[in-house]
């Protein structure tokens, strides 16, 4: 018999243990459970290692929004992949951004997002990151495991109540990903190179250093790089790149900046 093999993510212990044991009663299904994005990281390294990879996510939509007065979990060395919201410069991050970190370090995983209730922003923002679903976590268990199966099998699964929301929110999200793209192109090759060590998040200095500028010059870039993107703030200026699909420069020794691969993201 092939076995599925399932981590619950929720940082709600009772829930957690209480739907691995569920599962766990399945004939075909190995679960484990991990309270946080940093343990379900180390648990997803720790099983690839041993040659024993996870096949299903299922990942709590508010991890971490309990922790450190409703701040989320942080994540060491992960970063989203794409801009599923604003992050700010402490790298914290929510369930929906772990879902992006694991889709990008680990492509194979199907991750379903756990949620205590329906919205099509939110479950939009997911299926972005990566997910293949959306679930209520009072659904019933069978309706839970036909998801789980359901996304092995290349299956998106969404409540029907909400893919009228969840398409609309990805038609406009696709308009600001467009409008961005036009002004990132309307930037000189230069100034994109700028833009993209901003991504990556050097500051000015660290600009100079690596592209062999003078400050004076980088700052020049930058405030042509805000001013042609219409942002106010370097924060701001990160966040229409990420909609654009510009990713954070690849950085080499000082000087040293590998060339942007045709459509990065």
């Amino acid at each position: 018999m092939v076995r599925i093999r399932v981590l619950v993510v929720d940082d709600h212990r009772i829930f957690a243990e209480s739907l691995a044991a569920a599962l766990a009663a399945e004939p075909d299904v190995d679960v484990s459970a991990a309270g946080s994005g940093p343990a379900a990281l180390r648990s997803l390294e720790r099983a690839a290692a041993e040659g024993r990879r996870y096949d299903v996510l299922l990942v709590d939509a508010d991890l971490g929004a309990g922790l450190g007065g409703g701040q989320a979990a942080v994540l060491p060395g992960i970063r989203p992949a794409v801009p599923v919201q604003e992050v700010g410069e402490d790298g914290l991050v929510d369930g929906i951004s772990l879902v992006a970190g694991v889709r990008s370090a680990q492509p194979h995983v199907r991750i379903v997002v756990l949620a205590e209730k329906d919205d099509p922003r939110r479950a939009a923002l997911a299926l972005q990151a990566g997910a293949s679903g959306w679930v209520a976590k009072d659904c019933s268990l069978s309706r839970l495991l036909t998801v789980i199966r359901g996304v092995l099998r290349e299956e998106t699964h969404l409540p029907p109540a909400l893919l009228t929301g969840v398409l609309r929110e990805l038609t406009a999200a696709r308009k600001h990903r467009t409008e961005s793209e036009r002004l990132v192109e309307s930037l000189t090759p230069r100034e994109r190179e700028v833009l993209r060590c901003m991504v990556a998040g050097l500051g000015r200095k660290a600009v100079a250093e690596r592209l062999f500028l003078s400050p004076h010059t980088v700052r020049t870039h930058m405030q042509n790089v805000l001013g042609k993107l219409g942002v106010h703030s370097t924060l701001a200026a990160v966040a229409l790149a990420r909609r654009a699909g510009v990713g954070p420069v690849d950085l080499g020794p000082a000087g040293q900046i590998r060339p942007e691969e045709p459509n990065s993201a």
